[in-house]
């Protein structure tokens, strides 16, 4: 018998929320595992801590897969799967394997016939999709854009005639130290008329989500009453 991989979401920023972001059972399952893939070892087990994990968590066994895995070591972290110990997924934020380098174990699981079982939980993505009142009968999810001011500015030019070709709702983050750049890329850059949502600290007492034309965001920015500096954002699109 071969174990199962769990797919553990996380909270979106603070453990105080995992109550209201997490259902139960999720929490219990998490709770009962006693090997664990993470992103990042140092956050997985503040998240185990808040979730008041079963065994000692010095007792744990973790094994990181980031962007700096090799791909010769994924095939490794699936050896207590076939052993038949379950193992849980964990991402810093939100749902594993969306956005997110754990969908490398994924895939090499269901190569290896391992049953691959997702838990509910928050998706940044998700909600604000949810919460912009854009299309969301067809939207795409880019991850980053450019860094590079050029790149960016044709990146966000080619998004918007794609948006406005098939009516298609554009979705991106950033590095949250470079979000008014990316705001203010953004102002410059699309039709005054585009619908731009900007959805900040989802699920956090500090939660924010606007949706408004090109042309009030960039009145906004002349007024210096929008502040994203360091906070988690996502930003959506759709070219009228």
């Amino acid at each position: 018998m071969k174990g199962t991989l769990f797919l553990i979401p996380n909270t979106l920023g603070s453990h105080d929320t995992r109550d209201a972001v997490l259902p139960a059972h999720v929490q219990e399952i998490a709770a009962n595992c006693s090997h664990f893939v993470v992103e990042n070892a140092k956050v997985a087990r503040q998240f185990l801590k808040a979730i008041q994990l079963v065994m000692p968590l010095q007792e744990v066994m973790m094994r990181e897969l980031n962007i700096n895995t090799p791909e010769s070591d994924v095939a490794a972290l699936l050896k207590p799967l076939l052993d038949g110990v379950d193992v849980g997924l964990i991402s810093d934020a939100g749902c594993p394997a969306v956005a997110d380098p754990g969908a490398r174990l994924v895939a090499a699981a269901h190569k290896a016939g391992v049953k691959v079982r997702p838990l509910v939980g928050p998706s940044s993505i998700l909600l604000a999709m949810m919460a912009s009142g854009l299309n969301g009968q067809k939207f795409a999810f880019q991850g980053y854009l450019p860094v590079d001011a050029h790149a960016r500015t044709g990146a966000i030019k080619k998004l918007e005639l794609e948006s406005r070709a098939a009516q298609q709702t554009q979705l991106f983050i950033e590095t949250p130290y470079r979000n008014m750049q990316m705001l203010e890329a953004l102002a410059q850059q699309l039709h005054p008329e585009t619908q731009l949502c900007v959805a900040v600290d989802l699920t956090l007492d500090t939660e924010s989500i606007q949706t408004m034309t090109v042309a009030d965001w960039r009145n906004a920015l002349r007024q210096k009453s929008v502040d994203l500096h360091k906070r988690p954002a996502l930003f959506l699109f759709l070219a009228g």
